[in-house]
């Protein structure tokens, strides 16, 4: 075994302090917050609290777990990010390999209008007429059919999909296979990095949205968890500038923000590592493309 030279291991102890230097910067606003949501109101406005929360307090954590609306609406993030994630790759994936075919006529044509979209958007009021005449308004359609097809994803599976060899479903339809049959049992199968990690970028795309439900949905039963903790906020900060006196929800005003951000992104924090081993290899196999 050739030993290491010592210009070599110095590189590798750089390289360790530089990436180690990294990691900490990237987790230290993670780490303050999780320590700003179980933090005291005094503590909190007083610049005290760092890694650690100082001054334990759980009081906006139980008044928001003790709201049957919270987990209502909780309830609906959950139904609104299945469904809309389940319709945007349905639609992105038929459309990314349609687009793949060199052969189709009008591909070009089809390409540029996925692209004049990325940006040209017909503007908000048009858009809100469009889904109030569909009749699409106070339902799950609200959400996920306007949203339905992200461009950079399609592009990015568009590439994958020329990726793959043509022999592959050259042979499927020499053995008889229909389009949708080679799609199915054939590209499908082969892409399951880029498929997880369009998966991932849909999933979050809709977990965090709340513009379209405050805006297509009218009944507070209906509406996400992410509008739930944005009225939250406004509700403590509009007390709070009021000159309201009450502890609690000066308590509340104070690390409201933090408890948001700790409640939205722990279901996400929680499935990343399951489909972050495809994550590197599926964008990658579909952005690197001669």
């Amino acid at each position: 075994m050739v030993k290491p030279s010592r210009s070599y291991r110095v590189f590798q102890g750089v390289n360790g302090v530089i990436l180690t230097l990294v990691v900490v910067v990237t987790l230290y606003p993670f780490v303050n917050i999780i320590a700003r949501s179980f933090s005291g109101e005094r503590q909190i406005r007083a610049g005290e609290v760092t890694l650690w929360p100082e001054g334990f307090n759980l009081t906006t954590y139980k008044i928001v777990f003790q709201d049957s609306m919270f987990w209502r609406n909780y309830g609906n993030t959950v139904l609104y990010t299945v469904v809309s994630t389940a319709v945007a790759m349905v639609l992105t994936t038929c459309y990314a390999y349609v687009l793949s075919k060199k052969h189709l006529k009008g591909r070009g044509a089809l390409v540029g209008i996925a692209v004049f979209t990325m940006f040209f958007t017909g503007g908000l009021i048009p858009n809100y007429v469009l889904v109030t005449s569909l009749g699409l308004k106070n339902t799950v359609w609200a959400i996920a059919l306007p949203n339905a097809i992200s461009v950079f994803n399609l592009l990015v599976m568009k590439a994958f999909f020329e990726s793959l060899p043509t022999e592959l479903e050259e042979a499927a339809q020499i053995d008889g296979l229909s389009t949708y049959g080679i799609l199915l049992r054939i590209v499908l199968p082969l892409s399951k990095a880029v498929v997880a990690t369009m998966v991932l970028f849909y999933s979050v795309s809709f977990w965090n949205s709340w513009f379209s439900a405050f805006l297509y949905l009218d009944r507070a039963e209906l509406m996400p968890a992410t509008v739930y903790l944005r009225n939250l906020i406004s509700g403590a900060t509009t007390g709070g500038n009021a000159g309201a006196v009450d502890a609690q929800l000066s308590q509340v005003g104070a690390n409201i923000q933090a408890v948001t951000i700790v409640l939205t992104s722990l279901p996400i924090l929680c499935v990343y590592p399951f489909v972050q081993r495809y994550f590197v290899s599926g964008v990658m196999l579909g952005a690197v493309k001669g």
